[in-house]
């Protein structure tokens, strides 16, 4: 994975990642459309297709929706990086396929940063700034679902292995 980053703050929850007004549906193109945007209303025009975010800590939190990390997949945003994730949150994305990462030096990655996520050697690799960072290790299991596409695509795979 390699794109811009996007930088957000502390403490994102839940109904600023996608608002409730929009929880009526769960069609993840219409979600899409409204990712972000009470935090930044021009969001979605400005960002690309496999941009990743970098937020500060407690990315997630608030309520359990699910909503929240099937918009941010269905925008094109490649992978969500942070120090900390809410528990809910953290579960749920894997449970959609987005890729999260925890890194404690996410703040030292700035807004239009071009960054690269390297799985195999476990790496965010600051490609504007020339550094290189650790993430903390995703589980095995975990990292199992994001390669399916997220829990349901991962229980069929595992239905027809059988």
């Amino acid at each position: 994975m390699q794109g811009k980053v996007w930088k957000f703050g502390e403490n994102i929850d839940t109904d600023l990642i996608i608002a409730a007004r929009y929880l009526n549906t769960s069609d993840p193109i219409e979600l899409a459309k409204h990712v972000m945007e009470d935090a930044d209303p021009e969001f979605t025009s400005k960002m690309n297709i496999g941009d990743i975010m970098v937020a500060g800590e407690n990315f997630g939190c608030g309520s359990s929706r699910e909503h929240a990390p099937i918009a941010i997949k269905a925008a094109g945003i490649s992978a969500v990086i942070a120090p900390t994730f809410a528990r809910i949150f953290y579960r749920n994305a894997f449970n959609m396929g987005l890729p999260i990462f925890e890194l404690k030096e996410a703040d030292e990655i700035n807004e239009g940063d071009t960054i690269r996520v390297d799985m195999d050697k476990g790496e965010v690799v600051n490609i504007t700034q020339s550094k290189t960072y650790k993430f903390t290790p995703i589980p095995d299991f975990m990292q199992s679902l994001v390669d399916a596409g997220g829990l349901i695509e991962f229980a069929k795979k595992e239905l027809e292995a059988k």
